[in-house]
């Protein structure tokens, strides 16, 4: 990629601190405000499910696995190098790695049991741009993160069964899968039938260039929304508990560095390519945090313990994602050019 095709950061990403900032004053108002309000909303659930964030995940998601072409699975064959060492730090390295974490740093079962949940859900979205910014392989970042969409609708679910209960709270498989239905199987079932009916109709460039930047922006909508509903419901016990936020910050904050630095170094020590390295980093690091948030709700309740925890999540992972773009750009030179 030459200095021209640099990717640079979109107004939301620019800006990211600042949003979460308003989202997180926004939220904190109308908890403090409108008490009841804010206990409604969350109170609209069937089968335990909230049905507010249960659209919102819908709308965030929908996006990233329209975008993801599963047609293209078969091509990581061409580089299966990359593609096995990055799906070996998605589901054998980081999960444990997060367990131990955990265990290290927090004594709450339930800050426990959200910082698991992250640590078990790679990302299949927003991973995408932090690896185009940083150079990477992008056309191999998609074949591996529709692998992720597909695998964490068959994995995620046993995985943080097994690992909750290893992390001392254990939780009911189907609970869990329901969630992994609701937030991962029908954006994706949604995003891959339309893309299909609309491409048809209307064509590939209208898909494109007219349709999925609409979709982008209601993403971006969605997710501003669903940080004013966390920060309405957990703000005001961030406020109360600011050196227990920061505890949950420090392993989740360990977690991405120990896995972008391990990944990135064991791509150099292969002697992998730039781009293929990078990708690898990327991906083996970050978290889909929206699964997370997700099921923690379901299955602990949007007031829990675990739903702070995994709040944590973002909030600590864009910062040190742009900054890993940064620092991995700078080791290009030392990688192999073949």
């Amino acid at each position: 990629m030459t200095e021209e095709d640099e990717v640079t950061l979109g107004r939301f990403e620019k800006y990211i601190y600042l949003w979460i900032a308003l989202c997180g004053v926004v939220g904190l108002l109308l908890g403090k405000l409108f008490p009841r309000i804010v206990h409604g909303v969350n109170a609209i659930t069937v089968s335990g499910v909230s049905i507010p964030i249960a659209v919102l995940m819908f709308f965030l998601m929908y996006p990233a696995m329209a975008k993801v072409r599963l047609e293209e699975v078969s091509h990581a064959v061409r580089n299966i190098g990359p593609t096995i060492m990055t799906l070996i730090a998605n589901w054998i390295i980081a999960p444990p790695l997060m367990v131990l974490l955990a265990w290290l740093f927090l004594d709450n079962p339930d800050f426990r049991a959200g910082t698991i949940l992250l640590g078990i859900s790679p990302c299949t979205g927003m991973v995408l741009f932090w690896i185009a910014f940083a150079r990477g392989n992008v056309t191999q970042g998609v074949v591996i993160t529709a692998i992720n969409a597909v695998s964490t609708l068959l994995l995620y679910a046993p995985f943080a069964a097994f690992y909750l209960g290893v992390g001392g709270v254990p939780v009911p498989f189907s609970l869990v899968a329901v969630s992994v239905a609701l937030f991962v199987g029908l954006p994706l079932l949604a995003g891959q039938v339309s893309k299909r009916l609309l491409i048809r109709r209307k064509g590939e460039q209208w898909f494109t260039d007219r349709y999925m930047p609409v979709m982008s922006d209601l993403a971006t909508g969605s997710l501003l929304g669903m940080l004013v509903l966390l920060f309405s419901s957990e703000g005001q016990k961030i406020l109360e508990y600011p050196l227990t936020v920061a505890l949950i910050a420090l392993p989740v904050f360990l977690h991405f560095v120990i896995m972008v630095a391990g990944t990135h170094l064991t791509a150099w020590l292969l002697r992998y390519r730039y781009e293929d390295a990078a990708m690898a980093a990327l991906i083996g690091s970050s978290t889909q945090f929206e699964v997370a948030i997700g099921t923690a709700m379901v299955v602990f309740g949007l007031g829990s313990g675990a739903a702070l925890a995994t709040v944590v999540g973002p909030l600590i992972e864009v910062p040190v994602m742009v900054t890993a773009t940064k620092l991995l750009r700078k080791t290009h030179p030392y990688f192999s050019q073949k």
